[in-house]
Order: C-alpha cells, then structure tokens, then sequence
C-alpha cells in the first residue's frame, strides 16, 4: 500500500515537485529572484495566461481540446486595438481613420461577442456535425488567422489610449487591474462549474458523452455554448495582451493554446475528459510560469527553454494519460 501511495503521489504530483525544487534551487542560487518585483511581474503574466487557461480546461474536461485559442487571442488583439487607437496617431487603421477611440470595456465586449460567434460556429461543428474537435479548432484557427491577416493587412498596430493601456498600468488596492481581471474571470467560472446545470452537464459530458444524452442531459447545445465561452474568454486574454503590450499583431499569442493545455494537465484537468477544477487551471499556470521565470534567471538560452517547455508537456500528457489507463 506504501509503495502504491508513492507511486499515486508521484504520479499526481511528480512534475509539480520537480518545479518547486527548480523554483527555490533558482531562487537560492540567483539574486533578485524572490523579490516582490519579480512576483508581481508573475503575477502581471499569469493574469492573461490564467483566462486562456479556464477557456480550454472546459473544452478538455468534455474531452475536447482548441487548437485555434491563439489565433483566437491575435485576432481579439488586434479588433481591440484598431479601436482603441489615438484620434492623432499618425499609423492609425484605415479603417477606422476618422473614428474616435471608444471606451475600452464597450470595446472588449465587442471583440468578445466577436469571437464568440466563432467560438459558436467551432461548436456546431463539433457538436451537430460530429467534427472532431482536434480538427474542428484547426480548421478555425486557420480561418481565424486568415481573417485576422485580411482585417489588418498583416500591419502591427500601435498607438493606443493612454484609458486602454491603463488596464496594465493601473492598480487597485496595489494589484494590477488585470490580476482583477482575471481574478473575476476565475470567480466566474469557478461558479459556473460547480453551482449551474451547465457545469454538471460539462462534467457528464467527459465522463460518457452517451451516458449523458440518455439521462437528458443537452449533449449538443452544452458543447456549442462551451466552446463559444473559451473563444470569449481567449478574446479577452487578447485585450488584456494588447493593453500589457502597447501593440498587437496577428501574431501574437501564437503558441499560448499549448501552454494552456499544458498548464490545465499539469495542474489535474485530465486530457481524457471528466475531470478538472478552477483550482488545477490556476495551479497549472502558476507552475508553468514559475518554470519559465526560473530557466530566465538560471540563464538557459531562450531557444532551449522552448525544449524544456515541451518536455514538461511531454511528461505532464504521459502522466495523465497513465492516470486513465490505471483507473480502466
């Protein structure tokens, strides 16, 4: 029983171990690492990464996954900032030329709703048309980036109000107003998933997808409004990247949907559908970024953290997909 203990503790908790001794190795080894400044900059990146992270660990715990939230993130990004461009800026979108800023939250409703619609459409896919969702989020992302390309005519963009880039300077109670952002966001999806129907269906739905539509449970329309809230959620983690950056591109947020999915697995939200909390999202992210933040401070070249990155994703599926095979 010991050994199985060990083994079970390993197993859960493994990767989130090693990052706890890489996390004070750095910090006894490097200056400044354990310094307020440093963790509220991990705090600062954690906030955006946090809201892509509590999108997708819906779409994992139904035993899906979306592959378009970065373009997603871009797209949202770069909607935000072509309104939200000083009347005098000289690079200002076209567009929109002769149009004053608006409000940023009038703003972030827009690009939300936007990629809602679309996040509506990879559902229907998914859940009417029987599309696996691996090629289903593809095929958006695809579509998305398109799009995003056309709209922008792949120009950066720049030259935000000073109302929009005050989302990333601004504080309250001391905390960055993203950190609120996402802290809300946390809050919110923490009650969706435990005290609504929906979230009872989600977690039917990973359990036996056809277990749940025998018991009543709106298999098909679940699905849809699931993947239409992570495509909002993804398009607010985009208004918050432009308003920490300053900028935005198609590209930006390329990549983030893995360490989303990475940072759900290794804090618990199981890749085989089921199971997840709030919690394990939050961990995840928090483990991922001091990982990232440690390998900075350890001087590890910013090529090879790439490397380190994916095996940890490596070892975080492997582990989960374990889990699932033991319990069978």
């Amino acid at each position: 029983m010991n050994k199985k203990k060990i083994s079970d503790f390993l197993t859960n908790y493994g990767v989130i171990m090693i990052m706890i001794i890489l996390v004070l190795y750095t910090g006894l080894t490097s200056q400044n690492f354990f310094t307020a400044n440093n963790f509220k900059n991990i705090l600062l990146n954690m906030s955006f990464r946090l809201v892509i992270a509590l999108g997708i660990s819906g779409c994992i715990i139904t035993a899906g996954c979306d592959l378009s939230a970065g373009r997603m993130i871009g797209f949202a990004a770069c909607i935000a900032g072509t309104l939200l461009q000083r009347a005098d800026y000289s690079g200002k979108f076209a567009l929109f030329a002769n149009m004053d800023p608006l409000n940023p939250l009038v703003a972030m409703v827009i690009v939300m709703l936007v990629c809602g619609f679309f996040g509506a459409i990879t559902g229907f896919f998914i859940a009417y048309l029987s599309v696996p969702p691996f090629i289903a989020t593809m095929a958006m992302m695809e579509v998305i980036y398109g799009i995003a390309l056309i709209y922008t005519g792949a120009t950066p963009l720049g030259g935000y109000t000073k109302d929009y880039t005050g989302f990333s300077s601004g504080t309250f109670l001391g905390i960055s107003y993203l950190i609120w952002i996402a802290l809300l966001v946390a809050a919110i999806t923490w009650f969706i998933f435990n005290m609504t129907r929906h979230g009872k269906y989600m977690y039917a739905i990973g359990g036996n997808p056809q277990a749940a539509e025998v018991a009543g449970v709106p298999v098909k329309l679940t699905l849809v409004l699931i993947y239409m809230k992570a495509a909002m959620m993804y398009a607010l983690a985009g208004f918050m990247i432009g308003a920490k950056s300053g900028g935005a591109s198609v590209n930006t947020g390329l990549g983030y949907e893995m360490e989303a999915i990475a940072a759900c697995t290794i804090g618990g939200v199981s890749v085989s559908g089921g199971r997840g909390k709030v919690s394990s999202a939050f961990i995840g992210v928090a483990v991922f970024e001091l990982l990232k933040t440690a390998l900075q401070y350890l001087g590890v070249d910013s090529n090879a953290q790439y490397i380190s990155l994916g095996i940890v994703i490596f070892i975080a599926i492997s582990l989960d997909i374990r889990k699932y095979v033991a319990k069978k």
